[in-house]
């Protein structure tokens, strides 16, 4: 049972000790004292009906009446107070994590001060859980609610509400935004914001040409309408659910076949811009929208069935031999509790599974509460293992097919298998002739007994005559001719059973109709002690602006609806966090940061907004505006806040009064993800296939172990063939598209801090190390990139130096040279052309001895200059103004 403490009290007062009216801040035991002792003494003293020496800490009352020993406090003087003495001299809590010093001199002033309450206390506590009312009124756990824009001096810089709330913070500091980036800087920016791509020559020629107003926001609207938006947008969602194209939790980490139908699945619906609100739905229960059972299925039913891979991506050991299953099972349904919590509600729901969360008003039964409205799909007693959770694609007209198809194969079969008994017979029968007659009928019966009846007589009678072995596998020692129409039958029939419709499948996750299992609390948090039964429900401390509770089962539908009803509150409209949490990964991936820093902990220990009210009120604006992520991007993006340089015109005031650029008085400069820098890389020389959706482009480790994209060609035991297979232009495909196999990451991604799925990411924390440098400078991927960017190059410029300079560094950079840029450019590739050349007279040189092997060895002409230009290329493409985005 969960009640609430304090609901319904006076406002806060000090009921047991007046504060005097000075600087020292007041402290009271609900908002400073409790969260302590809540966080490391409660599991011995409080939670769960546990009273170690009969002290309970729970109330302020409580710690005067004290335990067996007597009173732990003495109002007013620490010095004599039991509790403050064990917690200094590190006695409790016991183990090894103590309290910090700051913590255990605030509880000392507080004794001293009188431990005062914020208000009168209850005269009895329930057996339950008990939230305070600093616990429901905590920012992330209020209703989202009318917030009035706020009026500010500088007017002149509004362009949207957002600036307002933005500038309401600014000038109390004494600031205000910088000035406007240029259009040049502009359009690199927003490119690589919403297409993950630097702008082609032809885009930045359209929006300099465009000096009509409202070009920016018609550069805007034709970003959004790219296919490449779904690219770049789904990327950072696959992050949030966790997306692999492998099982993990093994070293063998098998390849998930049909995994990638989810990408494409995110992918397209972005592009469609379809309302968030449907889009968590469809991924939370999308198998809840289609009657069972999943066949014949209409390509609408086949979006919901997909969608629900979200459920689907965390690590998955069950199907893979050798590993304890029931643990195995617990850990796909905890991590995928981790991914649906700090996805969506921006909470560590996970702290909870053994314990009441520690620091957030989350008891153990809520973790379990939200385990239940998983479990029929996830029933861990009943489990299914990934291949068994497949759902068939295949129509009743394509197992026809199959099996016609099947039907002509067998009956090739048949004829070869005829023959080949025919064959065999000839040959036994030619080679039994050589032998004299008395022997040929043992022999016979010797070839007719299975080998492991046979009798020692026998075994020796064959070793003798080893030449009447004739079998399939050794008619070819005998009749070549005879063997290789065997074999061409044997071509000819798998050539037929290559032409039956594949079997595709579908990775989602189901409910088995009728079958709903019993969900219990686990004591510590271990499956192997069971403990008391719970229902499904969403967290209690939100009970309060959730709509009907969720139902154990649906009658209306065939499977419980437990995950649709929770997928309905989720999106009403009223829940607390889902809008503030997606508003919020938004803005970081706009602005750098989030309002919120930590995206994916919006409890006690993360960290608070720094612009509560305009957090607010962007999820109030999706929620409104339909949940559009399309129209939230242009709020964002046409703001004057998003249009600043990088650089102020207020460097040393800005640095002084806000030194991490908390209140945005300018553009942060930021390095690009692993995969933006990759597929601009890819873009830039010429060579980005655009194809989307489908299986993902393979990859392999090469001769020195980096993992590159290619088919892997190792042989049974793990040895590299040496064998290369073309890719036909796969291999230049968008990073989103490359398998995302766990234990091996792609080295040009994992090198820029692409994250490894455990089981997802929130939040990618970009480092700057010396791997990165190296491989930049050393990268096959690199240098070959670099040689086809210098070959569009000489395409484009005609083999003129300054013309190639200046191509290069505008293809590049998407800004022309200076004058003094070009001259350096120049000079740097004509002194390098001209270092080319003697190293290729000296190679010439000592290319041979003979005057006829000199005469044999041509030099190309063009070799050094083409070097030479790689070279300058590979220097672009490794230099910070191409890394990062202004």
């Amino acid at each position: 049972m969960v009640t609430c403490l304090l609901l319904g009290y006076a406002p806060m007062v000090c009921c047991l000790h007046a504060v005097s009216a000075r600087a020292e801040p007041v402290l009271t035991f609900e908002q400073q004292v409790r969260p302590i002792l809540k966080a490391h003494c409660f599991s011995c003293h409080g939670d769960a009906g546990q009273r170690k020496g009969g002290l309970d800490l729970r109330l302020r009352r409580l710690l005067v009446a004290g335990g067996e020993s007597g009173p732990v406090i003495v109002p007013g003087d620490r010095q004599a107070s039991e509790l403050f003495g064990r917690i200094r001299e590190g006695v409790m809590p016991p183990g090894e994590v103590k309290l910090k010093a700051e913590e255990i001199e605030r509880i000392g002033r507080w004794i001293d001060l009188g431990a005062p309450t914020a208000r009168p206390e209850p005269a009895t506590i329930g057996p339950g859980y008990q939230f305070t009312e600093e616990e429901r009124s905590f920012w992330a756990f209020r209703p989202l609610g009318p917030v009035a824009v706020p009026a500010v001096s500088n007017r002149q810089r509004i362009c949207t509400p957002i600036d307002a709330f933005l500038l309401a913070r600014l000038e109390p500091a004494g600031l205000s935004f910088a000035p406007e980036a240029n259009k040049r800087v502009l359009l690199r920016r927003v490119c690589f914001d919403l297409l993950g791509l630097p702008p082609t020559p032809a885009q930045v020629d359209r929006f300099l040409a465009d000096q009509a107003d409202g070009a920016y926001a018609r550069l805007i609207d034709r970003l959004l309408e790219s296919p490449h938006y779904g690219e770049r947008w789904g990327r950072h969602w696959l992050d949030a659910a966790g997306y692999a194209d492998s099982e993990g939790y093994t070293a063998e980490d098998p390849l998930r076949g049909s995994a990638y139908k989810y990408r494409d699945y995110v992918i397209r619906s972005l592009n469609a811009d379809k309302p968030l609100d449907r889009f968590i739905q469809e991924q939370l229960a999308g198998d809840e929208m289609v009657e069972p059972p999943y066949k014949n299925l209409t390509a609408a039913q086949i979006e919901l069935l997909t969608a629900t891979g979200f459920l689907r991506m965390a690590a998955d050991g069950t199907g893979t031999g050798g590993v304890d299953q029931a643990l195995a099972r617990n850990q796909v349904m905890a991590d995928t509790l981790q991914i649906v919590g700090s996805a969506l509600l921006g909470l560590t729901v996970g702290c909870a599974q053994c314990h009441d969360h520690r620091y957030d008003p989350i008891p153990q039964a809520d973790y379990y509460r939200l385990r239940a409205i998983f479990e029929p799909a996830y029933d861990w007693k009943n489990w299914r293992n990934p291949n068994q959770r497949r759902v068939s694609l295949s129509t009743p007209a394509d197992r026809a097919e199959m099996r016609r198809i099947e039907g002509l194969a067998v009956a090739l079969d048949k004829q070869r298998l005829a023959k080949q008994k025919q064959f065999i017979e000839r040959t036994l029968k030619r080679e039994l002739e050589k032998i004299e007659p008395a022997l040929r009928p043992r022999i016979r019966q010797a070839l007719a007994t299975p080998v492991a009846r046979r009798l020692p007589a026998q075994q020796k009678l064959l070793r003798e005559y080893p030449a009447t072995n004739v079998s399939a596998g050794s008619l070819y020692l005998y009749d070549r001719k005879a063997a290789d129409a065997l074999k061409k039958m044997a071509a000819e029939a798998q050539a037929i059973r290559a032409k039956k419709p594949a079997e595709a499948y579908l990775r989602c996750l189901t409910e088995i109709p009728g079958r709903v299992p019993e969900t219990r609390i686990f004591i510590r948090g271990d499956y192997q002690q069971p403990g008391s039964l719970v229902r499904p429900a969403g967290l209690a401390i939100l009970a309060a602006h959730s709509q009907a509770p969720i139902r154990a089962n649906n009658p209306v539908l065939a499977t419980t609806g437990r995950r649709l009803a929770y997928a309905r509150c989720l999106t009403s409209g009223h829940h607390p966090l889902v809008a503030r949490v997606l508003v919020n990964r938004i803005w970081m991936h706009h602005f750098g940061h989030g309002l919120v820093a930590t995206p994916d902990d919006f409890g006690a220990l993360g960290a608070r907004p720094t612009h509560p009210k305009l957090l607010d009120w962007l999820a109030g604006d999706l929620v409104q505006g339909g949940w559009r992520m399309k129209r939230l991007h242009k709020r964002m993006m046409l703001s004057a806040a998003y249009r600043q340089r990088s650089v102020s015109d207020q460097p040393a005031a800005g640095t002084a009064a806000d030194p991490e650029n908390k209140l945005y008085w300018h553009m942060p400069m930021r390095r690009l993800e692993a995969e933006a820098i990759r597929d601009a890389i890819l873009q830039v020389s010429g060579k980005l296939n655009s194809e989307m959706f489908g299986k993902p482009v393979p990859v392999r480790k090469d001769e020195v172990g980096q993992v590159v994209v290619g088919v892997d060609t190792t042989d049974s035991a793990g040895r590299p063939t040496g064998k290369l297979v073309a890719l036909h232009g796969q291999e230049f495909r968008r990073s989103v598209y490359v398998t995302v196999r766990r234990s091996q990451p792609l080295a040009v991604l994992d090198a820029f801090d692409a994250p490894i799925m455990t089981p997802n990411c929130v939040r990618r924390r970009p480092s700057t190390v010396t791997p990165q440098a190296l491989l930049l400078l050393n990268s096959q991927f690199i240098r070959t990139m670099a040689g086809h960017f210098a070959h569009r190059v000489q395409r484009e410029a005609d083999s003129e130096t300054t013309a190639e300079a200046q191509r290069a560094w505008s293809l590049a950079y998407g800004q022309p040279m200076s004058a003094k840029q070009r001259r350096a450019a120049v000079e740097f590739l004509e002194a390098l052309t001209s270092h080319e050349r003697t190293l290729q007279s000296a190679k010439v040189a000592q290319a041979g001895k003979g005057a006829k092997q000199k005469q044999n060895h041509v030099s190309d002409p063009g070799e050094p200059m083409f070097h030479a230009l790689q070279s300058f290329c590979q220097a672009l493409l490794s230099s910070n103004r191409f890394l990062y985005v202004e």
